[in-house]
């Protein structure tokens, strides 16, 4: 009896920790607001199994080694000369062949807690990253040379060829504030796109936005003649990467919560329409047209079913385990089968798997954000590494 007694107990005392995460030790804990919505996932067996056998990937060269922190996107100019990125600190950063140089800032209210921190990693620079700014999507116009930014805290700007401070174009749509601004793309008669990954939740907490499923994301258009913004889609869930196709008559962006690319048909009779190009075998993060009119996407990690069916399950039920005391970081490891690997695919425009690179085992490439392709070569950023990874192609 005394046994039981003493499970009993114990029983309560875990059950009231659990109740209450005296420790914040929840994920959701510093978010009361926080809704779990279900996410409309295909059957686990429309997941595309395709491997990189040979783990490719590992044949990449890191360069730049904790010179950059979180290089999320990777940009050439309309001369070539590159590549420009966005780091965690704030700055968009330029190498000019022999050394990184400052190139713009997205803030106003740059100071000194904006400083590059020693020994830092990607990491170091979140508490600050809304008074610094955090740089992710860059897209060149290849007429005039501008840059249009979308960062994650200050919109969609733009700054012209010689940089410095970033011009404002749009920090809110349809009166209600910008939360999220993700990615960007500009096309040659004065449109830009851009992708707004949540109304609810900052860049900061994107993990708490992919295990909410929360569907408040868009994809809009800025008319830079008439400085209208105008919402395309909407209810997307957790909208990432985006692209205009070779001869601009689509635009392809990714659906980060159910491992998408949609096509959104911009001429032709299709025009103001979308439609799935291909279900992915994980979460995606940006996608880039080559010269060849075909998308390289990165993916943050594959689909595992834990994720699979956390995201199907009741958003109740979700809710109730998010609650829990058990920290981000292990939630996020089940999420991506315990480790970083990076994965690369690319797609034709009719969606079809073209090439798949991977390092499954995470020994060279950890992660990828993005993936450009310049000269037959692989340049890949990543929102949480410390340096770029180039692969060569031929």
């Amino acid at each position: 009896m005394t046994l039981l007694r003493g499970l009993a107990i114990v029983f309560l005392l875990v059950a009231l920790y659990c109740g209450l995460d005296p420790f914040h030790h929840s994920p959701i804990a510093h978010l009361p607001d926080f809704q779990a919505t279900r996410v409309d996932l295909p059957p686990w067996s429309e997941f595309p199994t395709d491997q990189d056998k040979h783990n490719l990937l590992q044949k990449s060269e890191i360069k730049f080694a904790n010179e950059v922190q979180g290089p999320e996107s990777i940009a050439f100019d309309p001369l070539g000369r590159g590549p420009y990125t966005g780091l965690a600190d704030g700055r968009i950063v330029f190498w000019n062949s022999h050394s990184w140089v400052d190139f713009a800032y997205t803030s106003p209210n740059r100071s000194e807690i904006c400083n590059p921190i020693a020994s830092a990693t990607p990491f170091s620079y979140v508490k600050t990253e809304h008074i610094c700014g955090r740089p992710l999507g860059l897209r060149f116009d290849k007429k005039t040379g501008d840059l249009f930014i979308a960062d994650a805290y200050f919109g969609l700007l733009k700054v012209g060829p010689e940089g410095g401070l970033a011009t404002s174009l749009v920090t809110e749509a349809e009166g209600i504030p910008l939360k999220f601004t993700n990615d960007v793309d500009v096309d040659g008669e004065g449109n830009v796109y851009f992708t707004e990954s949540s109304s609810h939740y900052p860049r900061r907490n994107f993990f708490q936005l992919v295990l909410s499923g929360d569907d408040s994301g868009k994809v809009l258009r800025y008319n830079l003649a008439t400085k209208e913004t105008t919402v395309l889609l909407r209810n997307i869930q957790f909208p990432n990467g985006i692209t205009l196709s070779k001869d601009g008559s689509f635009f392809v962006f990714c659906e980060g919560v159910v491992g998408r690319l949609r096509k959104y048909w911009l001429k032709g009779e299709k025009a103001g329409t979308s439609e799935i190009l291909a279900v992915l075998p994980g979460y995606p993060d940006n996608v880039r047209v080559n010269e060849d009119g075909d998308f390289w996407v990165a993916l943050h990690c594959r689909r595992y079913k834990y994720g699979y069916y956390s995201a199907n399950a009741p958003s109740g039920i979700r809710k109730i385990i998010l609650k829990l005391p058990i920290p981000i970081k292990f939630h996020y490891l089940l999420h991506i089968g315990g480790r970083l690997h990076a994965l690369v695919i690319k797609y034709s425009p009719e969606g079809r798997i073209l090439q798949i690179l991977e390092d499954s085992e995470g020994k060279v490439v950890k992660a990828v954000s993005e993936v450009e392709e310049k000269d037959g070569k692989l340049w890949m950023g990543s929102v949480l590494m410390p340096f770029v990874a180039v692969y060569n192609l031929k």
